[in-house]
């Protein structure tokens, strides 16, 4: 299997994840909890997952979270711009895991990787909350995002936090490979030896 296959596989297995899980949420919300304001969204969770694993890829799945969150939650048309594009500013998360000292540092500190999660759940809020100001949404209702999605935020750092605790999980995939190859030479060697 070539890497491009088994980027194609991931990516998807991530986005039936992320489609799966969103579409409930928001069901959830819209059927049994309407008067809730509170929001629980796993698309920062997914996304910053992604983004660990393949760098850029990941605004897939950022926008594709968007678009699930509005059609299972009956937006309308310009809300789907809000949380589409708005979602996207959630790839600073690329700058924060440099900033961080790379995908190595977030899985070995559970406190980096809370505070990465954090980041690209907060940079999505901001992109939401900047593209419904562009849409004249008042300055109050742009500041709900963020009000609305506290608990986003604890499920998004506690997701990432337990995903970095499994081998692969947060981490470069094509450093996961080579690293996984190369356990596999050592231990070959290790066998024909004997």
């Amino acid at each position: 299997m070539t890497v491009a296959q088994y980027r194609a596989i991931d990516l998807t297995l991530f986005a039936l994840i992320l489609t799966v899980t969103e579409t409930v949420i928001a069901l959830a919300a819209r059927l049994w909890f309407p008067g809730e304001i509170y929001t629980v969204s796993a698309v920062a969770a997914v996304t910053a997952i992604v983004m660990a694993r393949w760098g850029p890829w990941a605004a897939i799945h950022a926008v594709l979270g968007g678009v699930v969150f509005c059609r299972a939650s009956g937006a309308q048309p310009w809300q789907y711009a809000v949380y589409c594009a708005g979602n996207l500013l959630g790839l600073g998360g690329l700058f924060v895991i440099r900033a961080l000292g790379g995908g190595e540092k977030l899985r070995a500190d559970g406190l980096k990787c809370v505070a990465y999660a954090v980041s690209v759940l907060l940079m999505m809020q901001l992109g939401r909350a900047a593209v419904s100001l562009a849409f004249g949404v008042s300055l109050a209702d742009a500041v709900g995002f963020f009000a609305s999605d506290v608990l986003s935020l604890l499920f998004t750092a506690l997701i990432v936090w337990i995903a970095r605790r499994q081998d692969g999980l947060i981490e470069n995939q094509k450093r996961y490979l080579l690293r996984v190859a190369q356990e596999f030479k050592r231990e070959k060697e290790d066998f024909d030896e004997r």
